[in-house]
């Protein structure tokens, strides 16, 4: 007799789990999976040689790279110099995390909020170090929550559980008028007066607040997020769902802003209808790469959808390639 196999039943997704049970699952996540495929005391999110200005020597050729040169001890003492600098071993990071309603829609395993609680504890645990501190900002629809730079393994998870623990604002009803929403714009100012010292900001966000109907036109926040990068190595994280970028054939649909509560009624069987959909959202996502490209911010794209664990693998190896690149040759062939 043929014995039946029986499918085993999948175990709870992140979203199924008590506040306790998803924050363990994140750190054993980030630490045996992303620690296990990013080998090095010092992992880095945005690597680089260092920022503190240490001094300046002479060139040695075929050691030195051509892009560290100092040109005005060059020019003064006629001997080629090249800058030095120190190594960053105490990082300050900064977060802000978008916990505005919109960031509470998803049609995946995760939600982009849960998502966003990922990227949080991807960020706290590969810049955890002796001496590393980590802050952040959460724009909520009940205010803008503060928690003060500090190291340590109890205080990245005492974030990470008031992210995970925060109340829901899933019903229509409970929804607050936008204009009372913190700005993401708001948020930015406010990092930016509390960052005081060189480190890294990270902002975790769908990025759809004030985007403006002309394509051409910068957001709101793009502004803020330059000033941010001129002085620290600024990493925007677009948190965005599948459902945001094309419309499925489902029938008639009602559609809710999450923000405001306006309705409105939708044909999904019109393929006309899903086309238009589809190219306004590509150019709304467009629009924010522009953008945050105009800013200077590194960008890393997390969809509900995908690995998240591999997404930020690549983007870190990326980035130690790009750290690590040659600089291009400057003039023609002789």
């Amino acid at each position: 007799m043929r014995r039946r196999a029986t499918a085993t039943p999948p175990g709870p997704g992140l979203a199924d789990l008590a506040p306790d049970q998803r924050l363990r699952r994140l750190e054993l996540t980030v630490t045996r999976r992303l620690n296990g495929l990013l080998q090095g005391q010092y992992h880095g999110l945005l690597p680089g040689p260092g920022s503190e200005m240490a001094g300046s020597r002479e060139y040695r050729p075929g050691e030195d790279e051509v892009r560290r040169m100092d040109w005005a001890v060059t020019a003064r003492t006629t001997v080629p110099h090249v800058r030095e600098v120190d190594a960053d071993r105490e990082l300050t990071t900064w977060l802000l995390v978008d916990a505005s309603p919109s960031m509470e829609y998803g049609t995946a395993t995760l939600d982009k909020r849960e998502l966003a609680v990922a990227a949080v504890a991807a960020v706290g645990f590969l810049t955890a170090g002796v001496g590393n501190r980590l802050g952040a900002q959460v724009l909520a629809p009940d205010g803008v929550r503060r928690f003060p730079a500090r190291s340590g393994r109890t205080h990245l998870l005492g974030l990470l559980r008031a992210l995970l623990g925060a109340p829901r604002f899933g019903a229509v009803d409970a929804v607050p008028r936008a204009e009372a929403l913190p700005a993401l714009v708001d948020g930015l100012a406010g990092v930016g007066r509390v960052a005081t010292r060189r480190g890294l900001v990270v902002v975790v966000s769908d990025f759809l607040d004030g985007l403006p109907d002309d394509r051409d036109a910068a957001p709101p926040w793009e502004a803020e997020l330059r000033r941010l990068a001129v002085r620290h190595q600024v990493l925007a994280v677009e948190v965005t769902d599948p459902r945001e970028l094309e419309l499925p054939d489902v029938g008639l649909v009602t559609l809710v802003d999450p923000e405001t509560g306006r309705r409105r009624e939708v044909w999904t069987g019109d393929r006309h209808l899903r086309t238009r959909y589809a190219e306004a959202a590509a150019a709304e996502r467009d629009q924010v790469r522009q953008a945050l490209r105009r800013a200077g911010a590194t960008h890393l794209a997390l969809r509900t959808d995908r690995d998240w664990t591999a997404d930020i693998v690549r983007h870190v190896h990326h980035q130690r390639r790009l750290a690590t690149a040659p600089a291009p040759a400057r003039g023609g062939a002789a």
